[in-house]
């Protein structure tokens, strides 16, 4: 099918960069048996609930109340979307809208947005970005969402406490509900209570929910992302689509048919046979470049662990690091070719651009721009990748490929899918606990008691 990725392993093996650097026949075939019985754990973990992550998908009820409500948002005729959130409640909103809108969405006007939103997303809480932020979107013309699964993350519910105070003062404390939407945990059922159901129940705000099953992280197809890709004009249905038909390339453990077990299987060889400590993720697209950052917190947070599942200290992990081609061969390459042999480079391509930009038979007088004049910069940008290959495969650096026949809703829920599942496996690999995150809940504690809380 032609809207269908292709991943290609074949530069990150022993044939293509020898046997020290890349992974070989016998490895992989001995890894086999380990990834057979991982994806019966996993599948079982899914028939079970245990992690919901897999078929948010499938949820219609929730998808059709995200639409229903962004449909009804869309009426008051915002000029901005704010997200108030951080790490998994930001990332993968971010990562859409990278790369399903234009590259300078924000500056274009209404009609031109069709009618949509800007958006901006208060990922952090950097006091300079955030009043900048509230300058250029008053209460009035703003709808807010606020996304904390616990309503006790300090970052947004720090911001939430200034945006609702700008709205009492400046509209009224009954303008809540028709500015501000919640997305947090459930309520009953075991679930623990969030801070944002007082929030919510007081002020009357519409109310998404994020299955307790499913980490931030993971979240990307629940009403994290989907509710802010509705109030933006993304093709819903096409997300969920590419979702689907990831899913029933994943439903088989055999590396040859499983591209995401088959990325896992390399990433995890590469880092604990070969010595590849670091995992690069480097697009050959502005549009994926947010996907990058995305997949650092993705395989970061899952991976990095202290302790393995048998309690026994591991210190497991790979490094990820986010790259862009062409822009950061005139910056990171060196290091990639002629640094440390340490690294597997994992290359984001798009085979055919939305669009061709053609060069002029300009600057006649520049005999040395000859074979630019008359090409295109799509020619240029797919030499440039070619190039960069071909130069770490001659300094016997390993290169996995993922390649996306057009970058639009369909494929890159392909990709992002993708990437989730191969993480599943890889912690299966590392036998870490794929789905918790200790090592960041000390400092939110410290960060706490130096605020004053309990005190």
């Amino acid at each position: 099918m032609d809207f269908e990725i292709r991943i290609d392993v074949s530069r990150a093996k022993s044939a293509a960069v020898g046997a020290e650097h890349g992974i070989t026949p016998a490895e992989l075939r001995a890894i086999e048996r380990r990834i057979a019985a991982a994806h019966e754990d996993l599948r079982r973990e899914r028939a079970e609930g245990v992690y919901g992550f897999w078929d948010l998908y499938k949820d219609e009820a929730a998808l059709s109340d995200v639409k229903a409500t962004a449909r009804t948002f869309s009426e008051f005729g915002y000029d901005n979307l704010v997200i108030l959130g951080i790490g998994g409640s930001a990332l993968g909103t971010t990562a859409l809208a990278t790369a399903l809108k234009p590259k300078y969405y924000n500056m274009m006007s209404r009609r031109g947005r069709k009618g949509c939103p800007r958006l901006f997303v208060m990922d952090n809480i950097d006091p300079v970005t955030f009043c900048d932020m509230m300058r250029l979107c008053p209460p009035r013309k703003t709808l807010y969402n606020v996304i904390s699964k616990s309503g006790g993350t300090a970052e947004t519910m720090s911001q939430l406490m200034i945006i609702v105070g700008a709205i009492e003062k400046k509209l009224g404390t009954e303008a809540l509900a028709d500015h501000v939407v919640v997305t947090t945990n459930p309520r009953g059922n075991g679930a623990p209570p969030s801070l944002l159901h007082p929030v919510a129940d007081t002020y009357q705000l519409k109310s998404f929910t994020v299955p307790l099953n499913v980490g931030g992280r993971f979240s990307v197809f629940s009403p994290v992302g989907m509710f802010p890709a509705a109030m933006l004009g993304m093709d819903l249905d096409a997300l969920v689509a590419g979702c689907r038909a990831m899913d029933a390339r994943c439903s088989s453990p055999s590396l040859a048919e499983n591209p995401a077990y088959l990325r896992a299987a390399v990433q995890y060889l590469a880092h604990t046979e070969k010595g590849k400590v670091m995992s690069v993720m480097m697009p050959y697209a502005d549009g994926l470049r947010d996907v990058a950052d995305w997949y650092r917190q993705l395989w970061a947070e899952s991976l990095g662990k202290r302790l393995s599942l048998d309690g026994d200290e591991v210190f497991a992990g790979q490094t990820p690091v986010k790259a862009l081609g062409a822009t950061d061969q005139h910056s990171q390459i060196q290091l990639y070719r002629e640094g440390p042999n340490d690294k597997i480079i994992n290359i984001l391509e798009v085979r055919r651009f939305d669009r061709t930009a053609r060069i002029p038979e300009a600057l006649p007088g520049i005999a040395p721009l000859g074979y630019l004049r008359g090409s295109t910069m799509n020619k240029l940008m797919a030499a440039e990748l070619r190039g960069t290959m071909d130069a770490l495969k001659l300094s016997r650096r390993p290169v996995s490929r993922i390649v996306l026949p057009r970058l639009n809703a369909h494929t890159l829920a392909q990709l992002l899918y993708l990437l989730e599942v191969e993480t599943a496996m890889a912690g299966r690999l590392y036998n870490v606990q794929t789905f918790d995150q200790p090592g960041v809940e000390e400092g939110k504690r410290i960060a706490k008691a130096l605020m004053g809380a309990g005190a």
